[in-house]
């Protein structure tokens, strides 16, 4: 018997350390790690001991005998990464912990998310080190309560290890406290030795076509905090009146969107969608979502686990064309000779036998397009009063290149597909943060292994860091985020060994007084608590995992309500 990895595999890497004949790869030493759509298991090498289990956050891993039907694929998949990937046995060494100087270290960080949480872990381990994280909402986790769709439950299992990190007496939350309005950049660097920047990615990225910004063509970011209750985007004006929908995109935001739109209400009824949205959702008129990808199928965006998890959605058809399956010339002759990436090969094997998957007439239907872009998005009246009525597309072919980033060329070859929502989702993009430099043309905050840098010859400034997407660009998921927020967190205690971080010219004892004094409603882990209780006991009422509190003032006072 062997252990399999199946689809909520978050790529943190915690099985990795913990087998002790090193079947669990890639591991975070190899360098596709940080392209890797999941972790495999050595269906021949796992011993059975169960050490994975334990450590995984998300429940992602099973023995073999005991999956359900719906998770059976995952042995072939995890057993086709070692047609192609030689590796060796042994336990994987861990790393040795640098000796730290006397005195104390003081560290905030800017944000709440899975990035800032790794790289705070990563630091209160040592006592003498306290984090003080800061975030402008009410509440924590960033995109893993914000999102996650609220159908992938286990994905929010990582939550349970940043409350434990929270939960440290050299850990300090400041939330509902906004920096740059509530506090400075510069009053931060007086007091801490170091600063931490792990803010996201908010934004969209932008198609640059017509009508992008008619009523009901909207980012994928929005729609996606709109559902899951965002404080911001609670009153988002979404139309689901038509029957189709497109997406533009198809990496695995665009499968979550698409796939929301679809399910059955009554199911979504049990997790913790926003109750705006499933109201909004029981009344939708949506049947079909049609997901454009401007590459083939072998380049698709998606990883194969969460397109396998579109056939399990019930009273939903997955459609794909045969003819919509076309490869590259080096993709094909790959596939042909038994040389091609197994992710990709998987890739292709799957959608080919969705392609053959019979239709339930009533059915509600992803429909996928591939080597498809849009070329204009047309609506009735102008962008302030029209609103969406279809998508002019050209279909795209194969230039002169190969592998992962293989050109296509656009044709003259144009239809239109009728629909009237358009959600884009071709990827979150950075924006600038006060004080800090800003790399445009990436949307990141240029860096070295976290240290921020500025100018043409990239001096770094001392004691300011980021971690996360603003680090590294909207790529990657939870596991990459650990092994970002990790490496931020060893240049900040490399730099205190190094005696090169900045002294503190003030204490940091004031800093609840002062942003309270400029209008912060400030939060401490008693506050959140008391918010995550009175989530959780709402959802208890309801079935549910918890009803999400959606209005600030409301997240603030249950922050403030007296324990019963």
């Amino acid at each position: 018997m062997a252990h399999v990895i199946t689809r909520p595999c978050c790529n943190d890497a915690s099985c990795v350390s913990v087998c002790p004949v090193n079947c669990i790869h890639p591991t975070p030493d190899e360098p596709e790690f940080f392209t890797a759509e999941m972790l495999f298991i050595d269906p021949e090498t796992c011993i059975d001991c169960g050490a994975c289990i334990d450590e995984c956050p998300v429940e992602a891993i099973i023995p073999d005998d005991q999956l359900e039907e719906k998770d059976e694929p995952y042995l072939q998949i995890n057993a086709d990464y070692y047609n192609d990937h030689d590796v060796e046995g042994g336990l994987v060494p861990p790393k040795k912990a640098p000796q730290l100087p006397d005195g104390p270290l003081h560290v905030a960080i800017v944000g709440a998310g899975p990035a800032a949480f790794y790289a705070a872990e990563d630091l209160v381990r040592r006592p003498q080190i306290s984090v003080d994280m800061f975030d402008r909402l009410p509440t924590p986790y960033g995109l893993v309560r914000a999102g996650v769709a609220p159908d992938h439950a286990a994905t929010k299992g990582v939550e349970s290890g940043f409350a434990s990190t929270a939960a440290k007496k050299n850990f300090t939350y400041h939330l509902d406290v906004e920096v740059g309005k509530h506090i400075s950049h510069d009053e931060l660097a007086q007091r801490y030795h170091a600063v931490i920047y792990a803010v996201g990615a908010p934004t969209d990225r932008r198609l640059g076509i017509d009508g992008e910004d008619l009523p009901n063509s909207l980012p994928a970011t929005e729609f996606v905090a709109w559902y899951n209750g965002h404080p911001d985007y609670a009153d988002l004006a979404v139309d689901l009146s038509a029957q189709r929908a497109v997406v533009v995109g198809n990496g695995n935001v665009a499968l979550d969107v698409a796939r929301i739109l679809v399910t059955d209400p009554d199911d979504l009824a049990r997790t913790d969608i926003a109750d705006h949205a499933l109201a909004a959702l029981r009344d939708s008129q949506i049947t079909e979502v049609v997901l454009l990808g401007r590459r083939g199928v072998a380049q698709a965006a998606y990883t194969n686990s969460e397109f396998l998890a579109l056939g399990d959605v019930d009273g939903v058809d997955v459609i794909v064309d045969p003819q919509e399956l076309v490869l590259d010339a080096a993709t094909q002759e790959a596939l042909d000779d038994g040389t091609l990436d197994s992710t990709i090969a998987t890739k292709i094997r799957l959608a080919r036998e969705f392609s053959g998957r019979p239709t339930t007439p009533g059915n509600r239907r992803i429909v996928f397009r591939f080597m498809a872009s849009p070329r204009s998005i047309n609506g009735s009246g102008d962008e302030a009063t029209g609103g969406v009525q279809s998508v002019t597309c050209a279909r795209n072919v194969y230039a002169d290149a190969t592998g992962a980033n293989v050109a296509i060329t656009p044709t003259e070859d144009h239809d239109d597909i009728d629909a009237g929502l358009v959600l884009r989702a071709i990827g979150y993009r950075g924006v600038p943060i006060t004080d800090l430099p800003f790399d445009e043309g990436h949307g990141v905050v240029p860096n070295t292994e976290g240290r921020v840098t500025a100018g043409v010859d990239g001096e770094v400034i001392p004691g300011v860091y980021v971690a996360g997407w603003i680090k590294r660009g909207a790529t990657g998921g939870i596991g990459r985020n650990r092994l970002c927020g990790q490496e931020t967190a060893e240049s900040v205690i490399g730099d205190f060994v190094a005696g090169t971080l900045p002294e503190p010219t003030a204490s940091r004892d004031d800093v609840a007084a002062l942003v309270t004094d400029r209008g912060a409603h400030r939060i401490d882990l008693a506050g959140w608590k008391r918010i995550d209780l009175a989530e959780r006991d709402a959802g208890k009422t309801a079935g549910r995992r918890r009803v999400k509190l959606v209005d600030i003032r409301a997240l603030e006072k249950a922050a403030e309500a007296e324990p019963a």
